[in-house]
């Protein structure tokens, strides 16, 4: 483990190459979904010993619902084996549990399990896992201006920090770094608002193929570069990225 790195405070990740990791065994996709869970557990704890204090991961985006419809059913399915499985050892290792994302189209023992990981973590403190499901940057922006118009807030008073206040994922600071595995190099809908400063870091890795040599390289890189913030030297980032209210 790194020692020298200068450690992010917040990484994002979108997990993708499940599918054609498990093609290339000749396998269902599934298949490459349960070995994905298996890794996510692996790397949230991988960060908690680097001492990343947040992350966040594309679990399922809002267009995901297009998929076959055997697919998309074996995922919910997996959400709850995953929280059957994990939510114990994730519990006990400090890991406090934010889902994020529009709930009103998964079903009730889905959000059942939810509610399950999330009240049985929130006293941890170790690290802050935002699984984002069901979740789209584009969403997130609508639903933030329409919790904001609903709350009263006239035109004129509506800024970056009072919009930031409503955003899905207003309980934590915006992502240092972004990871995105399995060689594209694109952002898909992720976290559009928050990564607005974020260094980007693309791997051809297979998300299930994601470890803590590939951790390390994407945390090295990110030690590497100067933060900037859109200004010509490093400087505090602006008030707006800043987290507006308490976890």
């Amino acid at each position: 483990m790194p020692t020298s790195y200068l450690i992010p405070c917040h990484v994002a990740i979108v997990m993708d190459g499940n599918g054609r990791w498990a093609r290339k065994r000749f396998m269902p996709r599934f298949f490459g979904h349960k070995h994905g869970v298996e890794t996510l557990v692996r790397t949230v704890l991988a960060c908690a010993d680097r001492g990343i204090q947040y992350l966040t991961v594309f679990a399922f985006s809002s267009e995901n619902w297009r998929r076959p419809q055997d697919e998309v059913s074996g995922l919910m399915n997996l959400v709850l084996m995953a929280v059957s499985k994990y939510l114990g050892r994730l519990e006990t290792q400090g890991v406090r549990i934010h889902i994020v994302g529009d709930r009103s189209q998964v079903s009730q023992r889905v959000r059942e399990a939810w509610h399950e990981a999330e009240s049985s973590t929130q006293h941890n403190t170790r690290i802050h896992l935002s699984v984002a499901f069901n979740y789209g940057g584009r969403w997130d922006v609508v639903q933030a201006c329409q919790q904001a118009m609903r709350a009263g807030i006239e035109a004129d008073q509506l800024d970056e920090a009072a919009l930031n206040r409503y955003m899905a994922m207003s309980h934590v600071p915006d992502p240092d770094l972004f990871i995105r595995t399995g060689g594209e190099e694109r952002v898909s809908n992720f976290l559009l608002w928050q990564i607005a400063y974020s260094e980007l870091y693309f791997s051809d890795c297979l998300w299930p193929e994601f470890d803590d040599a590939q951790l390390d390289a994407a945390l090295a890189a990110y030690a590497s570069r100067e933060r900037r913030y859109g200004a010509l030297k490093q400087e505090e980032p602006p008030a707006a990225l800043l987290p507006q209210v308490g976890s």
